[in-house]
């Protein structure tokens, strides 16, 4: 098979091109079907066509929380490093992970639960100034406290981005968000990751609709 040569600044565009082509002429109203699209370029797993769930707007609603200076926050220091944070800055927005902060290492310690847990509790707390964006691409325990603290009417976020991988309590935490009067995007069922949380952040903010 022979190498075709394109150009760097050309190899994105080809990307989506190719990918456009592949799904076979399926599409999505926009800003969905950039999001769809740009975890597929993470990826390279087309399962995100079918296992990407939207509630009712939630990805305008995403678009217009980051243009009103939404900050971001997430469990995971990589998902945190993918996120485009000069363009959210733009905004007035900020990203905020505190999974390596002294005070939840402690009271994860202390309270015998995931600092993931207490990440959240953190991440509510700036919820009382600014809209909050949760990007969770690796922690079950995240969603578990996000979702409590929705019942007991402690946090309204902006917007929930349920994404974590694996196998242990992954499923069952994605479909607690789903069931919760919040606006999400979550990937259903096993698949997620840092990556597709910080890739879901980034296509709403590259949208120019």
């Amino acid at each position: 098979m022979a190498i075709t040569i394109v150009k760097p600044e050309d190899i994105e565009k080809r990307s989506m091109e190719i990918i456009t082509s592949e799904l076979n002429g399926r599409t999505w109203p926009e800003p969905q079907f950039s999001i769809v699209k740009r975890c597929i370029h993470t990826s390279a797993d087309f399962d995100y066509a079918d296992n990407l769930k939207f509630s009712k707007d939630a990805e305008n609603i995403g678009v217009r929380a980051i243009r009103n200076g939404a900050h971001i926050v997430t469990d995971t220091k990589m998902a945190a490093a993918g996120i485009n944070k000069n363009k959210l800055k733009e905004y007035g927005g900020e990203v905020h992970c505190f999974i390596s902060d002294d005070d939840v290492v402690k009271a994860a310690k202390e309270r015998g639960c995931t600092r993931a847990t207490i990440c959240m509790e953190k991440g509510a707390e700036i919820a009382k100034d600014h809209p909050v964006i949760f990007a969770i691409g690796n922690a079950p325990t995240a969603l578990v406290r996000l979702a409590e603290m929705i019942d007991a009417g402690e946090l309204k976020p902006a917007l929930i981005i349920g994404a974590p991988v694996g196998f242990v309590n992954v499923v069952e935490s994605k479909e607690l968000i789903m069931e919760r009067d919040v606006p999400y995007i979550v990937p259903a069922g096993r698949k997620g990751g840092s990556n597709i949380a910080a890739t879901i952040c980034n296509a709403m903010m590259y949208y120019k609709g």
